[in-house]
């Protein structure tokens, strides 16, 4: 009694009976229409940053979050990492060489050797965490041991304890260029669960890469890990301002590094967002049927009610209400069912994959066993409101139709 009449009139004609039977099902079809886009859209949305951060996190285990490096080698690399030292924010800091270089062994394979000091690269990588024989430390100065990643050592046909030939360029002499060779044995071999690595990536000790290159005690640059990873920008900011005095530094972060590949992944995600979008498109043209034929069914209805003294904008709002619940019932089921859905969607799949007897994340092709999720409360308000949205501008036309009923022709033959 104390709500205003459209809306009690908008939740009556909610909760009433058709005298069209079909209307009802339309109604619910667009109940179940908006629901399941809903629910549909904040699952796929959740999966996909779950692989994102998945993803982003493999990448960062290996990768500097930032690095400190100059046109040719450092000579002076020993500045960067004792004013990277001084931030708090920063966890480690470490010197690095990196070159493109071809193994030889069983078979001849392009990689990329990485030069490190194998108690500091603990401080800046989980390399040591992923070994799967040997260990890092057997990267001691002078023993000429290299540490491959999985599908390098696979692809190349070695093992722990093969020798493999390195060529890592040339050098002018007298005679003319000369290619530096070097024999290594192969000490270890690591899994990092990312592509890039375990394919393309070699690691060596720090010192014999210089001596192999000649270059005294300069480096190729320096590595940073950062306590946490979204502050790696802030950091490297301010240690570039720091470094300012030394020419040729230059300081990058990991956002910037891998730019496109992420800027590629919200594309990615942006348009999965627009295409389940359609689904809830649909609830809505079907909640615009419903509307119409209700409007339909209830002339008689809307002409008593305007020779009562409802006013056409007030038929109008009955309408907006009655048609805005249902797009407001819809998205609350379709939030809670994809919530619940998103949380337990790691049983369903494990559930699936027993039934059918097969693995639909197969870890030799994927490295990743099961099915990473990322529920983003901001992603399922974005989600919620645009449901509501939809619903909403859905029930204008119809309501704007029902304000248009004359009274007179309503009751002409009833």
């Amino acid at each position: 009694m104390f709500k205003p009449i459209p809306v009690a009139i908008g939740l009556r004609y909610l909760r009433a009976k058709r005298r069209n039977g079909f209307i009802s099902f339309i109604s619910l079809a667009s109940i179940l229409g908006i629901a399941i886009g809903v629910a549909a859209l904040i699952t796929t949305l959740a999966v996909m940053s779950g692989f994102q951060r998945e993803i982003r996190d493999r990448m960062l285990q290996m990768a500097a979050h930032a690095t400190v490096s100059a046109d040719g080698f450092m000579e002076n690399w020993q500045v960067a990492v004792t004013q990277a030292r001084q931030d708090p924010r920063v966890a480690g800091a470490a010197p690095y060489i990196e070159l493109p270089a071809m193994l030889q062994g069983p078979r001849a394979e392009g990689a990329f050797l990485r030069a490190v000091i194998p108690e500091e690269e603990q401080k800046v990588s989980v390399i040591g965490k992923r070994m799967i024989q040997g260990k890092l430390a057997d990267l001691s100065p002078g023993a000429y041991n290299i540490v491959l990643g999985k599908e390098l050592a696979l692809w190349a046909g070695l093992g722990v304890g093969d020798k493999v030939v390195a060529t890592v360029g040339y050098r002018a002499t007298p005679v003319g260029a000369v290619s530096t060779v070097k024999r290594f044995t192969v000490s270890g071999i690591f899994e990092a669960g990312h592509q890039e690595f375990d394919r393309n990536l070699a690691i060596i000790n720090f010192h014999d890469a210089q001596r192999l290159l000649r270059i005294g005690d300069a480096a190729t640059g320096v590595r940073l890990r950062m306590h946490d990873m979204d502050q790696a920008y802030d950091v490297a900011r301010d240690l570039a301002l720091r470094l300012k005095s030394q020419d040729g530094f230059r300081v990058s972060d990991w956002s910037r590094e891998n730019a496109n590949m992420f800027r590629a992944l919200k594309l990615e995600k942006t348009m999965m967002a627009i295409l389940l979008s359609l689904i809830i498109a649909m609830g809505a043209f079907n909640l615009v049927s419903s509307q119409v034929m209700l409007v339909t069914d209830k002339q008689a209805d809307i002409a008593i009610l305007r020779t009562l003294g409802l006013t056409p904008r007030g038929v109008m709002q009955v309408f907006m209400v009655q048609g805005s619940l249902i797009g407001v019932i819809g998205t609350v089921l379709g939030v809670v069912g994809g919530i619940v859905l998103t949380l337990n969607l790691e049983h369903i799949v494990k559930f699936i994959e027993r039934i059918f007897g097969a693995q639909l994340l197969p870890e030799d092709v994927y490295y990743v066993t099961g099915l990473p999720t990322e529920l983003n409360p901001g992603d399922v308000t974005v989600i919620a409101l645009i449901a509501l949205a939809m619903a909403f501008l859905a029930t204008i036309y119809p309501a704007w139709r029902a304000a248009r009923i004359a009274p007179a022709e309503a009751l002409r033959y009833e």
